[in-house]
Order: C-alpha cells, then structure tokens, then sequence
C-alpha cells in the first residue's frame, strides 16, 4: 500500500552490543544496514532504560526487537513497559537457543518471536523483522480506511459523482490548480461517489462502512453506533426524530445545545424542563438530583400549562454531559432515578468522546459499563462530536445506543430517522477519520493517549495555583497582588499527580466546597471534567458580589487573540480553555507567557494603543487616550452598576411562561404572524425564536414562550447588555434571534421577532 511510508513506523533496536567491535555488535549494524536499505529508521538503544524512553517518545514504531541478557532482567521491565501501553506492537526477542529454557513464562507470553542471532544470516532475521513490521502496519489500518486507500491507489476512470473527477477538473484553473496544491492529490482521489460498491453504504449500513460501525459500537461500548457526517446537531436530531413525535411530552436539561430546541420545534413536541444551577461567573452548573425524581417529574408535568394529559409519559429526557463548562454527571444515578417516568434517555457528549477511554470517567458518561453488564430499563443514547474531542474532521461525529431491559431500540426504525438527517453525498474523508479515530482509541493505545493527555491539564492547573500562591506570598505591592485563578478545587497542590490522574474524590463536587461557587449542590454525583479548564479574573469574590475593582475577562481574552491565542469562550470574568488529545506542552507554555505578560503591562498601566492598537484605531473617539487600567475599570464599574452578572443569573432562575409549544410558534413565523419588538416592549408578548446569549450560549427564551412581570428581568438583562456594546464598541457579543438595527445615533437596538 503506497499511503504506508515504511519510514514513518521506525524500528527499535535494544541491544548492548550495537556498538561494540563483538561479532553479535557487527551482526546487529548488518541487521540494521539491511533494514534501512529496506526503507525503514532504525533507532538504535543499548540498553533498555533508553529504550523505552524512545517507545514512550516513538508511538509509532513499526517493531521492536530487544537483546536478552539472561545475567540482567531489565528485558523483562523493557517489556512489562511496552505491553503497560501496547498489546498488539511486535516484539522479538534476540537470545540463543540455549537460553529460551531459561526465560520465564511471564516473558514468554508477552513476546512475538525470536531471533537467533548466532546462527541465522543478517538477511534473513533483517527479512522476519520486516515481516513482522509490516504485518503490524497493514494490521492497524481500520477497514474502511484501509479499503478507501486501497481504491484511491488503483487509480481508476470514473465516471461519477464528484464531479472534479478525482481533482482533474480544479487543474483547469489558476485558482483550482492552488486549491489542489493544497489539499493535495490524494485528498481529491478519496473524494468519492456512493456509487463505489466496494467501499460499503452508510444509508444502509453495509460493506466496509458498516463494518467500521460495528468495530466502533465494540471500542465505545454500545449495542450500535452509526456514523454521521454533518454533526451532532443532525446526531441529535436523529435520535429525537427516532422517539418523538407530535404531542409527546419531552423533559429537556434547560442547558441544551440549540439543536436539541429545533428537534422539538421539529417533532412539535411539549417540553418541560430541567433546570440547571450557575454560578457568578455564568458557570452552567448541575441539575440537582432531586430533579430527577419521578415525584418532581410529574410535579412538572402538572404544572404545565400545555399538558392537557396530566398522566403521560415522558417520551425522551436530554441531559447535556458533560455540561459546557466540563461538569459530569454521574450516568447510572439519573439512569436510575429516570426509568420509571421516561421511555428513553439522551446524553448529548458533544464534547465528551473520550471519556470511555480512562477510567477516571468511569460512571459518568452514557455508554460507562453498568454493574454486572446488566441493561438500563430504557434506551440510552450518546451522541458525541468526534471531530471536538478526539482525531477526526470536522462534522464527523457518531450516534451510540444501548438497548434497554423494557424497551429495544428496531435499528431499521433508527434508520429511517437517520436517513431524514443525512446527506445521500456523504464526505467520504469524514467517514475515514472516524474509522482511524477508533483505531486510535482501542486498548491500551487509547488509554495511554489519554494518560499522557490528561497529565497537561493537570500540570496546567497545578502551575496557575502555584504562581498564584507565590505571588499572593512574594509581592509587597498591593496593587500587583494579583493573578488569574483557575476554577477548580482548593486542595490540588497538595495532591500527586498520579493521584489526581486515577482518582475521582479530587475532582468530585462537594456541597461543603465553597471554591465551585454553586448554592444547594449534591454530594458525590458531579465530578469536573480536567480537561475543560476556566480561568477567572479578578472582580468576584466567592460570595459571588463584585469586589471594588476587577480586570473583565473579555480585555484579557482579547488581547490574548492578538497574540494569537483563540479560547473556548468569554464570560464577565472567566473564559475556557479546551485541552484533548492533540494538545502539546508548547501550547501551554505559551499561554502562561501571554499571561505573565498581559499582568506585566496592566501593572505597568501603559497606553491601550501599546496592547490593544487595532481596537484604538478602529474606535479612537473612546480609547484614543486611555490606558489599560482605565478601560478595565470603566468596563468593571459597568459591569456593577448594572448588575449584569446577577442579571444573568436571574435570567435562568425563572423561566418565562409557556404559552404555545415551540413548534406552533415556529409555524406562525414561517406564515409571517410575526414581528420585530424592541426588547423593553417584550412584556406580554409571546416570543417566535429561541435567544440565546454568548456566553454561555443556553436560551434565555424559547419560542413560544411570554415574557410577564414574573420574568421581566430578562428584558432588563438584555437592556443592559445593549447598553454595554454600545459604550464599549469592539466588545460586542453575540445573541441568537436578536436583530441589531442602528437608531438615529448610529446605536445598535435589540428587536427580537414576536407573534403579531
């Protein structure tokens, strides 16, 4: 297979002869000529310590062949080390017929065979290692991508779709030519058509296509798993178009991803609600536990206006987890708690592919293995962005199942919910990464990916708490006494990292702890993702009050996208980071950098035009003259008088009234029954789109909904919210169904689309 460049897998050679003038020395550098001779690298160690240094640094060796040496048991460590993280890498071992009898059994079961190095030629153990190599290679290939490759190479005419033709028509044109330099051939060649039989159908599940689904239903520990290309939104849509339909009543973590809110829009559904928590700094926080129970279940259901049935059922609950900000529910608890009043369960793991590969995670995400494998009562579904957290393109994301004791899911009745949301052109690339995205993941190898993974953000969060400390300790200055703060417990320094890697107690939420800021929380059902870490300013003390001065989040994350460092998202006084598999301790360095450098130049108060000189040029009326600390705390004194962060949270303490379902507002506005409210003339109208503000990204109103007195402080939220852009241009954010239209001072006003 041509795509597999032999120099990419090296091969590791651990011997203490390699560079001795011995006749087992010259006879290891003729082994090694032959080899490279044969395209592959060779590293070369003599001795085992620095051998495994070089498999823990090379993940991708193709072979590794080790020298025993019965007076040193270091092979047996050497190998101990590599099957810890790699059940399937050939390993052979070179030794002497007379010393096999001696190798103890353990030894004999973790290698692949043997080498006689005194008695067979250099060519022909060189030939076994090659062997041995390749099969390996052509072994972790997964199917289809290994089918896809394998087509892509044959070089055939095709007379179908797409219509580039494998690339051919972008060498037309100048600008097709420089499309095609840089995506390179073969990414045109493996653009291909559903009409290529060989390669399977994913409309139907078959052929290589439906065997990398099931390999991926066995990896993620589900009863099936269908690939999807255009991403967990229309993952999720499939799920709800597989058990919803009009009229169902639906129970929906309020902390849902706007798709979750169009798929009841599209079933025409009737929603009530989970109400999570949050906290100052706009954290979404937990459902409480007792919202679960079948008593406060049904106490919703009655309390429901558009329940005319006051004994239905729950069709479906969706739960996010884990939630944006990484708070992770304990699965099987609301599992349990949820099967005598729901038919099926969705946990939306947009941004949480990875947990079932450390065990860390073990009883917080949807497919975790269940006590004595036994089976829920109902159907569990986990739909998960693939491309967010773990090696794939972009959209490419995956639907899992578990069937449940009561209820078995039909999967051609899936199918055809399925097939509603999928293209019949399906990006065949896509469906690629996630096969290799599997691979990746399977066995030892995905755990080891994790471990080392896992370890950045933990080093991360211990550093900030470390500098934090030092410099509350060491500076003299009261006014330079201060740092950014990681959210997340209080006690991490005190803890190893092997710790905080294995156990699950350090990252558990506890209602005592005053650090997650969260009122009224659960004991032991909510553990903090490491891997999604928030960073606060100063400004908020833990009794959630803004303090007499403070440095709002969106200057610093502002000026940190100025030295090109992009983060997740932006609150009042926080903002994200995502750490995953791809990240590089390069990455974090360089942020700490940044960070020591925006405290350096607010310390030193230097002009705004020095850190932020496009935002002074683009508006040089309002900051022409100012420096950072002055632009800090206008917005700051802002952000008090106004009451934002309070207005935020009472935005979600009270819901507004439901009036219609959502999906008969929607209805009216496509028949245009609707039109454009300022939002302080929101009260008593019934609203037609979901609003939905940045951060943290979660509705405030759905459509259908009426805004009352009850509820008028979303008006007064927003109101402040249009205020703020308008003194401080440059910082604008972003808010899903509202209309900014500039009045005749040149000020953007919010309108938002009401039924008429």
């Amino acid at each position: 297979m041509k795509a597999v460049n032999r120099g990419s897998f090296p091969i590791l050679i651990v011997s203490g002869e390699i560079g001795s003038h011995t006749l087992e020395g010259r006879r290891v550098r003729a082994i090694t000529e032959k080899l490279e001779n044969s395209g592959f690298t060779v590293l070369k160690a003599e001795n085992c310590t620095d051998g495994l240094s070089d498999f823990h640094t090379h993940p991708n060796l193709g072979c590794a062949v080790v020298d025993w040496n019965t007076e040193n048991d270091m092979p047996q460590d050497f190998l101990r080390g590599i099957r810890r993280f790699s059940d399937v890498l050939p390993v052979l071992l070179m030794t002497d017929r007379f010393s096999v009898e001696k190798l103890p059994i353990g030894i004999l079961r973790e290698i692949d065979g043997y080498i006689w190095l005194a008695e067979d030629t250099p060519d022909f153990i060189a030939g076994r290692i090659e062997k041995a190599a390749l099969s390996y290679i052509e072994g972790i290939l997964p199917v289809f991508f290994r089918e896809l490759v394998k087509y892509a190479e044959e070089y055939r005419y095709s007379w179908h779709t797409p219509g580039h033709m494998g690339g051919v028509a972008f060498m037309k044109t100048p600008a097709g030519k420089v499309c095609f330099d840089f995506f390179g051939e073969n990414m045109f060649r493996a653009d291909l058509s559903v009409s290529v039989p060989e390669l399977g159908s994913l409309p139907d599940h078959q052929g290589p296509i439906g065997a990398a689904e099931r390999h991926a239903a066995r990896v993620f520990n589900a009863s099936q798993t269908f690939f999807v290309t255009n991403g967990s939104s229309a993952a999720n849509l499939m799920v709800w178009s597989s058990m919803v339909t009009t009229g169902d009543v639906v129970v929906v973590d309020r902390n849902c991803h706007k798709s979750i809110n169009h798929a009841i829009i599209l079933a025409d559904a009737i929603p009530i609600y989970f109400k999570p928590t949050r906290n100052p700094y706009g954290t979404i926080g937990p459902i409480a536990l007792k919202e679960f129970d079948a008593q406060a279940i049904r106490a919703k259901i009655e309390n429901c206006p558009l329940i005319i049935d006051k004994n239905s059922r729950v069709r479906l609950a969706t739960i996010t987890n884990s939630t944006y900000d990484g708070l992770c529910y304990n699965t099987l608890r609301i599992t349990e708690a949820l099967s005598e009043t729901v038919d099926g369960i969705h946990f939306d793991e947009a941004w949480f592919a990875y947990a079932h590969f450390h065990p860390l995670y073990r009883g917080h995400y949807a497919m975790t293995p269940r006590p004595d494998n036994d089976e829920a009562r109902m159907p569990v579904f986990a739909t998960q962005s693939t491309h967010k957290t773990l090696a794939a393109m972009s959209q490419a994301s995956m639907v899992h199942y578990r069937d449940g004791a009561d209820r078995r899911i039909d999967p051609d009745v899936f199918n055809e919910a399925y097939l509603m949301h999928s293209s019949t052109s399906p990006q065949y690339g896509m469906i690629a990464t996630l096969d290799v995205s599997t691979q990746m993941m399977e066995g030892k190898a995905g755990v080891r990916m994790m471990q080392e993974a896992l370890r950045e953000p933990v080093v991360f969060r211990k550093t900030m708490a470390s500098i934090n400390s030092e410099i509350m300790h060491s500076e003299s200055d009261p006014s330079r006494k201060w740092w950014f703060t990681a959210w997340q417990p209080d006690n991490l320094l005190d803890v190893e990292d092997k710790q905080l890697l294995a156990e699950q107690e350090w990252w558990t939420l506890k209602a005592s702890d005053s650090w997650h800021m969260f009122n009224g929380m659960d004991d032991g059902g909510i553990m903090l993702d490491p891997f999604k870490v928030t960073l606060a300013t100063p400004g908020i003390n833990r009794e959630g009050n803004l303090d007499e001065w403070g440095i709002p989040a969106a200057i610093v994350t502002k000026w940190l996208r100025s030295r090109g460092i992009m983060v997740e998202k932006t609150g009042h006084y926080s903002w994200l980071l995502l750490f995953s598999i791809g990240i590089t301790k390069g990455k974090s360095g360089t942020l700490l950098a940044e960070l020591f450098r925006f405290k350096e130049l607010y310390d030193e108060d230097v002009e705004l035009e020095e850190i932020l000189p496009e935002l002074v040029k683009t508006h040089p009326d309002e900051y022409g003259e100012m420096t950072i600390q002055q632009l800090c705390m206008r917005m700051h004194t802002f952000l008090r008088e106004y009451r934002l962060v309070d207005g935020m949270l009472s935005c979600f303490r009270t819901l507004p009234r439901q009036v219609m379902t959502p999906g008969q507002a929607y209805r009216e506005m496509v028949r245009g029954e609707v039109e454009r409210v300022s939002i302080r003339s929101l009260e008593g109208r019934v609203v037609a789109v979901q609003v939905v503000p940045y951060p943290p990204g979660i509705p405030i109103i759905m459509p259908g909904e009426m805004i009352t007195e009850e509820t008028r402080h979303i008006i007064d939220y927003l109101g402040a919210v249009e205020e703020l852009e308008a003194m401080f241009p440059g910082f604008e954010g972003e808010i899903h169904g509202v209309h900014k239209v500039r009045d005749d001072e040149a000020i953007n006003r919010f309108q938002i689309y009401c039924l008429k």
